[in-house]
């Protein structure tokens, strides 16, 4: 399979992927949900802010690529979106995981990875995070490749080829300049805004619910 995403879409894509485990009550996505999803503050890297008109666009080409698929739930009346990772590359969840983060987050180390993953699926050491990243590297054609060590580090990063060759990419990591971040307050922010996210959908269908009861009326 011939896939080269831009920016937009892997973002798009893995924030499909990481809603449908952190949040299965509120999967699949409306598209106002997902927009949330995708501008979210932790997390992510970059922070994005992207508006509907480009995630629908994104929505579209990943569509157009068998990568994701729009569904009608009987219970709303609002268009929904649910990725189709597994249909294309039917994946093991630690793999699916070990993707989603790489296409959240860019290039990452085990250790990243490990300490990230713990909501999507739990490592039980770093070995098993190599053992994971080694499957998405010598599947056919190569999910993820380990890129040149940078001066005065000491572990090698991988990132995800969804977007072609990364080899000879200047990735920084953002984790080498902020290492004073705690991951305990970026669980709580992020749990916090899923939070914020699931409401905001459940007062947009309940919005949308009483303008077409008003209509029975007018």
């Amino acid at each position: 399979m011939d896939i080269v995403l831009n920016e937009v879409e892997c973002r798009v894509l893995g924030s499909l992927v990481e809603k449908e485990s952190t949040t299965p009550e509120y999967y699949p996505l409306s598209l106002n949900a997902l927009v949330n999803a995708c501008n979210q503050k932790s997390n992510r890297d970059p922070v994005m802010n992207l508006d509907e008109g480009a995630v629908r666009e994104a929505l579209h080409s990943l569509e157009g690529q068998a990568l994701v698929r729009s569904v009608s739930p009987a219970d709303s009346r609002v268009t929904k979106y649910e990725h189709r990772l597994q249909e294309a590359f039917n994946f093991y969840r630690h793999e699916t995981a070990i993707l989603c983060l790489l296409l959240l987050r860019g290039p990452q180390t085990p250790g990243e990875l490990r300490s990230r993953s713990e909501r999507l699926h739990a490592f039980d050491d770093l070995g098993a995070v190599q053992s994971s990243l080694q499957h998405l590297m010598t599947r056919e054609p190569p999910l993820v490749q380990a890129l040149p060590r940078q001066p005065g580090t000491k572990e090698t990063r991988y990132a995800h080829l969804l977007s072609g060759d990364v080899a000879h990419a200047n990735f920084g990591s953002k984790e080498e300049s902020d290492a004073g971040g705690s991951p305990v307050d970026g669980e709580r922010v992020t749990k916090l805004e899923e939070e914020i996210a699931a409401l905001r959908e459940e007062v947009a269908d309940i919005k949308q619910q009483f303008a077409l009861f008003r209509k029975q009326f007018e």
